[in-house]
């Protein structure tokens, strides 16, 4: 397990916002793999997605996170009171979440339900590991969409149930499945698998805060 890599930040070029869906309340935007959610503490990680909305939309505010490595749908709320509200439907799990992923091996269940409680693992934070002593109660089912078996790898799709830290990535690890290209819970010969994390946010569908219209949005996978 390659768990010494350093966190080098080198965000991709700022190509404008790809948006997915827009109103006057909110917006989904497609994040690309590499860019932080929100800015780290450093000096050289303060670019980040809600800044780069922010310089379209001042008043965009962060309502959900995707892992730097992890691309694909994000919620975007555009003031005080549907920020409120959005964040109620992630807290209540209102909000139906699909991933897609390439993983290592050929998984052998069509379909199955990951339940393993999560912790952070302080000394090599911000890795995550199974603890059914102290973690915190962690579901994610999956279902294969196909195989490629001269790579020998899998294709999953992903739905949480929970929404805890690196939820999926390690799940996936734990079943001895890890996605391409993880450098924080992959093999080396597998995160030279793949030039990223192949890991995407490929679909949301919630209510609307104001108007209670449904929601569906999808995110066209990248790999």
């Amino acid at each position: 397990m390659n768990s010494s890599l350093p966190f080098s930040y080198t965000p991709p070029a700022d190509n404008g916002l790809d948006i997915l869906y827009q109103d006057n309340e909110l917006l989904v935007i497609d994040k690309p793999a590499g860019l932080l959610s929100v800015p780290g503490r450093d000096e050289d990680k303060q670019d980040c997605l809600i800044r780069r909305v922010q310089t379209e939309f001042p008043s965009a505010l962060i309502v959900h996170r995707l892992d730097m490595a992890t691309s694909g749908a994000m919620v975007i709320a555009l003031n005080d009171e549907v920020h409120r509200k959005l964040s109620i439907l992630f807290e209540k799990r209102k909000v139906q979440k699909r991933y897609v992923a390439i993983v290592d091996g050929l998984v052998n269940n069509n379909e199955g339900l990951i339940d393993l409680p999560l912790i952070t693992d302080w000394p090599n934070r911000p890795k995550q590991m199974i603890d059914h002593e102290r973690g915190k109660a962690s579901r994610t089912r999956y279902h294969v969409m196909s195989y490629d078996q001269e790579a020998k790898t899998t294709r999953l799709e992903l739905i949480p149930e929970t929404g805890r830290t690196h939820q999926i990535r390690v799940h996936l690890m734990s079943l001895g499945h890890a996605i391409l290209g993880d450098r924080l819970y992959a093999s080396d010969e597998v995160i030279a698998k793949a030039n990223r994390l192949l890991l995407h946010s490929s679909y949301l569908s919630f209510s609307h805060p104001v108007s209670d219209e449904q929601l569906e949005v999808n995110s066209v996978i990248p790999f």
